[in-house]
């Protein structure tokens, strides 16, 4: 019988660090962040990382892995990932990866396109095309030679959509098509995919709650400590790192500073609802506002029963 690995996925503040924990003790399972900036050192409070007391229950992997000065990748993390799999599994421990971050999903289920061609004069040049004319002078022109790799980029995600192109320019092929001959943890696991779902009201006001906290847990001090350590370009994407330097430097007032990073995680939460629909293994559980941890738990163990 292959080993089961376990996927908790689903947008911020749906309640998935909570119900992971109690699943873990449950099923004898060991959690992996699945989050892109639950990796980096000392960013806390700014990702919602679970608190130490709930980390010594039980056992967290890929959190506070890396500097804050480190680029990171979604093939570095395959790598780091696909290692601390067989570390699990070895300890007779179930896998359960934890977290919104789609792109890492995908990557470890369905494999990960590795080209190693690449065009720095040509990268270049379409990041100032895009500064130019606009991102979506890019997109149009990826909807163009493969509109199935466009149907799964969003069209802000400039970073995708270049390297798209550059692919298709240094090959002559698509890149959709090549990524089909990837192959993933699905070939050789029991791979299960849980997507925890509210109602989209509830969902935002979790999500204006959990940002209200994070002021009063010392968020402001916590992005300054980073921003003068500095940080990656990748690290400083973390939603609230731009939002809180701009009321820092005095852009605008803190009431300001709040509403942008409630409103920007509003808008990520409906990202990641969108990116999961494309995938077709995951299983979605619809849960009530009133629905506690503990009985999201019983009903994942019923599935995987």
């Amino acid at each position: 019988m292959k080993n089961k690995i376990i996927f908790l996925v689903g947008p911020t503040a749906v309640g998935k660090s909570d119900t992971a924990l109690l699943l873990a003790k449950k099923i004898n399972g060991a959690i992996i962040s699945c989050d892109s900036m639950q990796i980096y050192k000392g960013m806390d409070i700014v990702t919602s990382k679970p608190v130490m007391s709930a980390r010594k229950r039980v056992k967290h992997y890929l959190m506070d892995e890396i500097g804050l000065k480190e680029e990171f990748d979604v093939s570095k993390y395959r790598q780091m990932a696909l290692k601390v799999i067989d570390r699990v599994i070895a300890k007779g421990k179930i896998p359960i990866f934890v977290g919104g971050t789609g792109l890492y999903v995908s990557t470890l289920v369905n494999g990960l396109f590795e080209n190693k061609v690449g065009d720095r004069a040509l990268v270049k040049k379409l990041y100032s095309q895009a500064e130019k004319y606009g991102r979506m002078v890019l997109y149009k022109k990826l909807k163009k030679i493969d509109p199935k790799a466009a149907s799964k980029i969003h069209p802000n995600d400039l970073k995708r959509i270049i390297r798209a192109l550059e692919v298709f320019k240094t090959t002559g092929k698509p890149i959709s098509r090549l990524q089909a001959q990837r192959s993933g943890l699905a070939e050789d696991y029991d791979v299960k995919i849980f997507f925890l779902n509210l109602p989209r009201d509830v969902l935002y006001e979790r999500i204006n709650l959990r940002v209200d906290k994070m002021f009063k847990k010392g968020l402001l001090k916590e992005v300054a400590r980073l921003s003068k350590k500095g940080l990656s370009r990748t690290a400083s994407y973390a939603i609230g790192i731009k939002e809180i330097n701009g009321y820092l430097k005095g852009e605008y007032p803190l009431e300001e500073a709040r509403l942008r990073m409630q409103l920007n995680t509003r808008h990520y939460a409906k990202r990641q609802i969108t990116w999961f629909r494309k995938e077709t293994r995951a299983k979605w559980i619809n849960i009530k506002a009133n629905d506690t941890p503990k009985r999201i738990t019983r009903i994942l163990w019923k599935e995987l029963s």
